[in-house]
């Protein structure tokens, strides 16, 4: 009898999460309000009362779906922080590495990306919670020495802000450039500038 139960739990699970999956990709492709419950239970080949099993409402997946990838960003940002002490040829090197994980974060979800990023109506205030959190990194990393002093940090947060959303759709989601290319390139003209010195 448990392990039936267990097995319906599995079940049920798997449902919830291809519904989410399904309901990302349509909400991606074709916006909140041109994507319908019929269309999602009809590609997950599942019913509309079992779609109500796990969701209120069409809004109630999209907010959860976004809540996903606001957690799951954050999360990523706030580990991005540099640990005290490293030696100066190690900067580059892990700036490079974290930050090439969140833009690899993107590319393997782009369906999250976009709702979260672009389509969600919190996308802003995310991104403004994004650019703080950043912030409290760089100031964290300017007092261990890795950055000028005089630098304005949230003027910086902003600027990488600013970045991650334009290249994300302008080279990540085209496919002209990987991730870690991306954070390569984003990473020596933060770090190196474009001045050449004479």
């Amino acid at each position: 009898m448990s392990n039936r139960g267990r097995k319906k739990g599995s079940n049920g699970e798997r449902s919830r999460e291809q519904l989410l999956t399904i309901a990302a990709r349509q909400f991606a492709n074709n916006g909140f309000f041109e994507t319908k419950v019929s269309s999602i239970v009809k590609e997950a080949g599942l019913t509309q009362p079992t779609f109500y099993l796990y969701f209120k409402s069409k809004e109630a997946i999209f907010t959860e779906l976004a809540a996903i990838f606001k957690t799951r960003l954050l999360n990523l940002t706030e580990a991005s922080l540099l640990e005290s002490g490293l030696k100066e040829e190690m900067i580059k090197i892990e700036i490079k590495g974290k930050l090439g994980t969140i833009f690899r974060f993107f590319k393997e979800n782009p369906d999250l990306t976009q709702i979260g990023f672009f389509l969600s109506e919190e996308a802003e205030a995310l991104k403004s919670l994004l650019a703080e959190t950043i912030y409290m990194n760089l100031v964290q990393e300017q007092k261990d020495g890795y950055f000028h002093p005089h630098l304005n940090m949230h003027v910086v947060s902003e600027i990488i802000v600013g970045i991650m959303e334009r290249l994300t759709i302008s080279r990540l989601f085209t496919g002209l450039a990987e991730p870690e290319e991306l954070a390569e390139e984003v990473v020596e003209l933060l770090l190196f500038g474009m001045q050449v010195y004479r």
